[in-house]
């Protein structure tokens, strides 16, 4: 069927379209070449990813400017917006190869709009709101071209992808209208824009799209991967140009906070998630965990790791000094957003609850009250201590199971 569904695909490189022969007929100048069932990802996915660098980067300090809730909401409604448009070229690398044919130059286009957004980020909601709404409409918009191309003999993925375009053109028309508003008609208008760009994979038939499993659950691994490396950023930045022992014991801190988030992902989720995405029958079913799983579920994760990077940011730049409710809320609600994430990520694969992630999650939207009075590094001490706790216990009971995951060849 596979083989079938490709072939249908494919048509002649002098006509410009799609291409999937193989390497020696590739390079139609104004078409597209299919990626087949190439699961590497490329340097070039790598290359684009170092966009969403900076923008996590500038999402951060959005919110570390202003340090209050509204701080907090427009940060997180910039991160949505843009990690919507980088899951969708998640979906289109999963199609198309992103280093052959005309891809690669619209990928470049896509990078240098993305590139101005991430830029515009500290005044999204300012001086510089149309310049971000117009370059995102870019970065979109190259984005819905390169699946029109990639699905000229293939109805089912031109029908999803016209969907898509509707839904896009919604967002992106949202959000130029919310450059000439203020206040909380923005934030509103903006709230508006991602819920009904974000409902259109929903609305839209999945039976449509086409995705290279192993590939697209490595390419979200690796953001997990980029976002936790924005936390190390954060540190480094909050310490500034100061080294003293406060300093040193924060940054140990945060390195056990980091590595406690990459060990409860890496450790087993993403293995089983892989597997299991692979193992799904291909067309509606692989595409529905596809989407809830990757496309919804990991920004959550990827929001959470960028509040505990805010936290970080200022517990470093005043370690002594109480953290103040908002960051504590980042701090330890970004943990707890990222733990709920994961067992939201379980329920829907496995069917399972993980009482133990959903717990220390509880307790840990339950003290932020209380900590955020104390000096910065209590909070953050006791976050570092909380996770290294979870994931002891977790390998301790679920020892073999978690070796049978880690290592099926052996089993």
């Amino acid at each position: 069927m596979e083989q079938d569904r490709r072939g249908a695909l494919a048509t002649r490189c002098e006509d410009g379209r799609v291409s999937s022969t193989g390497p020696d007929s590739r390079a139609p100048r104004f078409g597209a070449v299919l990626r087949g069932d190439e699961e590497r990802v490329t340097p070039l996915e790598l290359f684009f990813d170092l966009v969403f660098v900076l923008a996590l980067t500038q999402c951060t300090a959005l919110m570390a400017a202003t340090p209050t809730w509204a701080g907090l909401a427009q940060g997180l409604l910039v991160l949505g917006v843009l990690w919507w448009s980088w899951t969708g070229y998640a979906w289109l690398t999963s199609v198309v190869d992103p280093e052959e044919g005309s891809v690669r130059l619209v990928m470049f286009l896509a990078m240098a709009a993305f590139l101005i957004c991430a830029l515009t980020v500290p005044e999204a909601f300012g001086s510089e709101a149309l310049l971000f709404a117009l370059a995102y409409g870019v970065v979109r918009v190259a984005h819905i071209l390169l699946f029109l191309l990639a699905s000229r003999d293939d109805p089912g993925l031109r029908r999803a992808t016209l969907g898509l375009a509707v839904s896009t053109a919604i967002g992106v028309g949202i959000l130029l209208a919310a450059s000439a508003t203020d206040g909380l008609l923005q934030g509103g208008l903006w709230a508006l824009a991602l819920a009904l760009d974000m409902a259109g994979g929903i609305v839209i038939d999945p039976a449509g799209w086409r995705l290279v499993p192993g590939h697209f659950a490595e390419r979200h691994g690796l953001i997990v991967i980029i976002a936790l490396g924005e936390s190390i950023v954060a540190i480094g930045t909050g310490a500034g140009h100061r080294v003293d022992a406060g300093i040193v014991l924060a940054a140990v801190l945060g390195i056990v906070v980091a590595a406690g988030l990459w060990w409860l992902y890496f450790d087993v989720v993403a293995p089983v998630s892989t597997r299991r995405l692979i193992a799904a029958a291909e067309g509606s079913e692989r595409n529905r965990m596809a989407r809830d799983s990757f496309s919804y579920l990991h920004f959550p994760m990827v929001a959470g790791i960028g509040l505990v990077a805010l936290g970080m940011k200022e517990t470093l730049a005043h370690v002594s000094d109480p953290l103040r409710l908002v960051p504590t809320a980042a701090l330890l609600g970004g943990a707890a957003l990222y733990l709920l994430a994961h067992v939201a990520f379980r329920l829907r694969n496995v069917h399972t609850l993980n009482r133990r992630r959903l717990g220390l999650a509880l307790v840990l939207l339950a003290l932020i009250p209380a900590l955020d009075t104390r000096p910065a590094l209590v909070p953050l001490a006791f976050l570092a201590a909380a996770l290294s706790l979870l994931i002891a216990y977790e390998t301790r009971v679920y020892g073999e199971a978690r070796q049978r995951v880690r290592h099926p060849d052996a089993a």
